[in-house]
């Protein structure tokens, strides 16, 4: 079979554009699909052509399968890959676009139906000779059926939706008082996320390491694994730094975990590239006889790069060539490894707020050439409301694992965005982490460290004095017409020379030194404002405090606002309840994630402005209350 002339990607941002520069360097025709919220997204400037296929909602364009499929057939598109998430493992849509008489570059929809519900691939694994983590995976799904097994597995437990991924519809829950509430919020995440509330339970690993294996079949029934990935520095489930190959990993316990990984994807025929992931229990190191199959991603993964960069190889390219029928380009012992590559997420958040996401248009969006970048946004684009916040991934490769995450900590570092917030600064603090570099992380490492991680930066001396010499010359600037002094920088009478200045780092006043040049990145936003990047953060700076301009905030005068649009997924008060500081207060629905609002102080609800199900705008007040 020959290689496909033309390729849809039924997906958007970052991994279409990804999907699209290897398609490119085959010579394949690119064609892109676009909601209404993506008519100028980076992705459809990249693809040679592109199709519209529905609203900004995902459930009303990148979900609606028969769309994106009768888009492929008005381009002439005569292969889709699905990248990842949306309905990359979905296996009715898989189905339905070999009926289309198109080509799926994924796994056979048997595959992803096998590895697609966690409690049914648990137990074919376990029958396959793959070692699984021990739990429920009982048909029973009543509250009451599942606290008490919940109790027979011993807290802490962790509750897992059947459809789940990405570590969405996941809670840890640590006591059995817990367990109702965390119950509900997973289930109702879990619904929402993949139309499925069914759960699963595991006994939770107190020092838990993520070990994942890439593995790539053929439709020869070739099958290989091209080494592992650890993912164990996460936060909430979600993972935030990703590396290849697992730190303290020995020859002996990487045969043990690859040999499994390969033998989970044998026995469900798998073709395409896949990811088996593994719990390991760290307590005694990496041990062959303590790591447990937990699921498998039937679809490219979002850390692919880091397996790139120590193998050399494109599995984009790899996905191609077996698509179209042709053997793995290698045999498993011509795979090695070269060196170390660590990868992180950049997002779209503030981790000052709990990592609220922002949105918005991108004014400045610099990233570092120091090390391979795959973003999906550019300088003027805007960040959309609906979709995963994640806006770039950094990946460094070197000889050593040291110099890796050096060089990655230097590149995040060096990140520049403005007004969007993001998580740069934060993912700096990780890298620095003595017991990451030293290998000693599990997957609660952030967790335990987190109001470090999350402290508010502060400005060097040298950021101040950039700052300084910012709205030095955006003063000049505008007095230069009015009076020839200006210019006179030396001339004074019987006076020493002004050598400061007072500006407002939010609602701080700072004295600043003028410098003579800068010695950070600035940006100038306005005359009475600048931004001056350093270590991954961007520092505002102006000539007045925010409350100057009526922005006192929900701490100062108890209303509580939704910090973007989204849907009212819980409302847990009502007018006249009393309410302590961090009192979960409702819980928003917003780019695909959960985010609880919380009361910013003691005292009593005055009264509820939303209801549940609604959808909010951004700014619009939910909750005021009245301090005690």
């Amino acid at each position: 079979m020959a290689m496909f002339k033309s390729v849809l990607v039924a997906n958007r941002g970052e991994i279409a554009r990804r999907v699209f520069a290897t398609a490119r360097q085959l010579g394949i025709e690119t064609i892109a699909v676009f909601s209404e919220a993506d008519r100028d997204a980076a992705h459809v400037r990249d693809a040679d052509r592109a199709v519209l296929i529905g609203p900004a909602p995902a459930r009303e364009s990148y979900l609606v399968g028969e769309r994106i499929i009768a888009a492929a057939q008005a381009a002439g598109a005569e292969a889709i890959h699905p990248g990842y998430g949306f309905l990359s493992e979905n296996a009715e849509f898989a189905e339905a676009v070999a009926k289309a008489g198109l080509i799926w570059i994924g796994p056979p929809p048997g595959a992803i139906r096998a590895m697609g519900l966690k409690d049914a691939a648990k137990s074919l694994m376990a029958k396959a000779g793959v070692p699984v983590t021990p739990g429920y995976l009982g048909e029973d799904q009543s509250a009451r059926t599942l606290a008490a097994e919940a109790g027979k597995i011993g807290y802490p437990v962790l509750i897992k939706a059947v459809a789940g991924g990405g570590g969405k519809g996941m809670r840890l829950v640590e006591a059995a008082s817990d367990f109702d509430a965390a119950l509900a919020s997973c289930q109702r995440e879990a619904k929402a996320s993949f139309g499925d509330d069914r759960v699963l339970l595991e006994t939770f690993v107190t020092r838990p390491r993520h070990i994942e294996v890439q593995v790539f079949g053929d439709s020869h029934g070739n099958v290989v694994h091209l080494f592992e990935r650890d993912c164990s520095l996460q936060r909430r489930h979600q993972k935030v730094i990703e590396e290849a190959p697992a730190p303290g990993m020995s020859d002996a316990t990487r045969d043990a975990v690859t040999s499994a990984a390969v033998k989970a994807a044998q026995a469900v025929g798998y073709v395409g590239a896949g990811t088996v992931e593994f719990i390991a229990d760290a307590s005694a190191g990496l041990r062959g006889d303590r790591i447990w199959f937990m699921e498998m991603n039937t679809r490219l993964q979002v850390e692919h790069p880091v397996t790139e960069m120590v193998t050399g190889l494109d599995l984009v390219e790899w996905q191609f060539r077996v698509a179209a029928g042709e053997p793995l380009p290698l045999k498993q012992h011509e795979i090695t490894i070269n060196g170390h590559a660590v990868e992180a997420r950049l997002y779209a958040e503030n981790p000052a707020s709990g990592f609220l996401p922002s949105i918005g248009r991108l004014e400045r969006f610099a990233l570092p050439e120091n090390v391979r970048a795959d973003t999906g946004v550019e300088e003027g684009d805007a960040i959309s409301p609906f979709y995963d916040p994640m806006i770039a991934k950094l990946i460094a490769h070197a000889p050593t694992r040291e110099q890796a995450i050096a060089d990655l900590a230097e590149a995040c570092a060096e990140v520049e965005v403005w007004p969007v917030k993001t998580n740069a600064g934060f993912l700096v603090r990780c890298l620095e982490m003595p017991d990451f570099i030293a290998g000693a992380m599990d997957t609660g490492l952030i967790g335990h460290e987190l109001e470090a991680l999350t402290a508010p930066a502060e400005p060097s001396l040298e950021a101040l004095a950039t700052a300084g010499w910012a709205f030095r010359e955006g003063v000049e600037r505008a007095a230069r017409e009015a009076t020839p002094w200006v210019d006179l920088k030396g001339f004074r009478l019987n006076a020493p020379p002004i050598a400061t200045t007072h500006a407002f780092l939010g609602d701080i006043a700072v004295e600043v030194a003028m410098a003579a040049e800068p010695s950070r990145i600035v940006f100038l936003v306005a005359e009475d404002e600048v931004v001056v990047f350093e270590g991954g953060e961007a520092f505002v700076f102006r000539d007045h405090p925010p409350s100057a301009d009526g922005d006192s905030g929900a701490a100062g005068d108890g209303q509580v606002r939704a910090p973007m649009p989204g849907k009212v997924a819980q409302l847990s008060v009502k007018a006249g309840d009393t309410v302590k500081k961090g009192q979960p207060l409702l819980t928003l629905e917003a780019m695909k994630m959960e985010h609880a609002l919380a009361a910013p102080f003691d005292g009593k609800v005055e009264i509820v402005t939303c209801e549940l199900g609604a959808q909010v705008t951004e700014g619009s007040v939910l909750v005021r209350l009245i301090a005690d």
